[in-house]
């Protein structure tokens, strides 16, 4: 990271960090770890550096389909640094128009001469100066699929696989969604306090509500500067948590008493919502498990500002048999490793990172995980599968009644303030209501 003494600007903090995305690692760690070490700054200049490090990921295909029409030299052969710089200020070209052009132009080549590339500031000026002019006539690809790829900026093997189930209307409705940002879901904690006294306390502090239109707990909020100062945060009156992934835990009808097991858990939403609900149902224990320690950290930091007594959390592997438990949990959360196609917005630098292949082995890994988290149900217990992906192969649970002992469990749509559920399946796409993409199956286990 730059240093904090240091007197670079904005744009120099976000070159840092898409240098440091180059080098492997995630976007939403880069993202949290830089407004973490730049906390102080205020919160116009934490947005920018939000929003221009996003959009660069967001749309690195349209801009380097950009740069690459209006250089020599192709963005795949450019220096590191100098592909970058292009990227940000074509991005701040043509989609943050309260920029000047000259400025946007100015401040890359002044960012490619601190950055050591004096020689190249003329590469530079030259290239942005040339879309400039061709800005507003730039051609894109006549051929629909390949249109689709440049204007969303999503990989052409991808749109080809997506548009294979779903329409090309539905494909496009689904890419511009990733664009969209509603606010921050938070579920209420209603063992804690009220969702109208939340609300209350949320507004008292200036910040923006508005209601799920598909569950009572769920929120909305804008207009706050950091979540982490809110009273009704600190106090763990509130867990950020996008209401797709609420959907899992309400599904499951939980009663009293119950004995939940959470298999792929960090981390931690679901566990957590669960430990909620036993709360108010008056009792009942959540088992919460994940790989590693790490995983299984990020559970109990969570949990530090709920205090829910009634988890526990262990360090395991979903695919290894704990005989311990065999037969004795009442509701499996089975929310298996996937491709994240329906958290893109989020995490954009996802669909750049899939592949066939992979996808292929995560679908066997998936199975894998199902039958060894079956048999911890009691005959008549409920298994939740859940993904966050609006990939349909990667959601087809047939496999399930066909293989193992379990029937389709259907839902009853009176859990949801609106009929969500058909049978015992839930397919959200990231255009409704501002969720993410997310699918949800749920089943009965019938015999051992």
């Amino acid at each position: 990271m730059v240093n904090k003494g240091n007197t670079a600007s904005e744009r120099n903090i976000v070159l840092t960090m898409l240098l440091e995305l180059e080098k492997g690692k995630k976007s939403h760690l880069i993202l949290n770890e830089t407004l973490s070490e730049y906390g102080y700054l205020d919160k116009v200049k934490r947005s920018f550096i939000t929003r221009l490090f996003k959009g660069c990921i967001e749309r690195q295909i349209e801009l380097d389909y950009i740069i690459n029409q209006y250089s020599k030299l192709k963005v795949k052969k450019m220096k590191p640094i100098i592909r970058n710089v292009l990227r940000m200020a074509v991005y701040q070209l043509k989609y943050m128009p309260s920029i000047p052009q000259s400025a946007a132009c100015n401040e890359a080549v002044k960012l490619a001469k601190k950055r050591g590339f004096y020689n190249l500031k003329g590469f530079v000026n030259g290239v942005l100066r040339n879309i400039i002019r061709n800005m507003d006539s730039i051609e894109y690809p006549k051929d629909e699929l390949e249109n689709i790829s440049v204007t969303y900026s999503v990989p052409l093997w991808l749109v080809k696989k997506l548009s294979t189930q779903y329409s090309l209307d539905e494909l496009k409705a689904v890419f511009k969604a990733l664009y969209v940002t509603p606010g921050t879901f938070v579920r209420c904690n209603t063992s804690k306090a009220s969702v109208e006294d939340i609300i209350e306390n949320l507004e008292y502090n200036g910040c923006s509500v508005n209601k799920s239109e598909y569950l009572n707990e769920a929120l909305i909020i804008s207009g706050y500067d950091k979540l982490e100062n809110l009273d009704v945060f600190k106090s763990g009156m509130i867990t950020v948590q996008n209401i797709s992934s609420m959907f899992p835990v309400i599904a499951a009808d939980l009663k009293k008493g119950d004995l939940v097991i959470d298999v792929c858990a960090a981390p931690g939403g679901k566990s957590l919502h669960a430990a909620e609900k036993l709360t108010v149902l008056g009792g009942g224990e959540v088992i919460s498990r994940d790989l590693s320690k790490q995983k299984v950290y990020l559970i109990n930091d969570n949990n530090k500002r709920c205090g829910y007594k009634n988890i526990k959390t262990e360090v395991l592997d979903a695919t290894k048999l704990d005989e311990l438990v065999v037969g004795k949990a009442d509701v499996i959360l089975v929310d298996v490793p996937c491709s994240g196609m329906g958290v893109m917005a989020k995490k954009p630098d996802i669909k750049y990172n899939l592949d066939e292949q992979g996808i292929e082995e995560l679908i066997k890994l998936q199975h894998k995980i199902v039958k060894v988290a079956s048999k911890y149900l009691k005959v008549g217990g409920t298994m939740v599968f859940s993904t966050c992906t609006i990939n349909k192969d990667e959601n087809d649970t047939q496999w399930i009644v066909d293989e193992l002992p379990f029937e389709k469990k259907i839902v009853d749509n009176r859990l949801f303030k609106k009929e969500l559920f058909k049978g015992n399946e839930l397919r959200m796409l990231p255009t409704m209501d501002g969720c993410d993409g997310f699918y949800v199956g749920v089943f009965t286990k019938i015999n051992d």
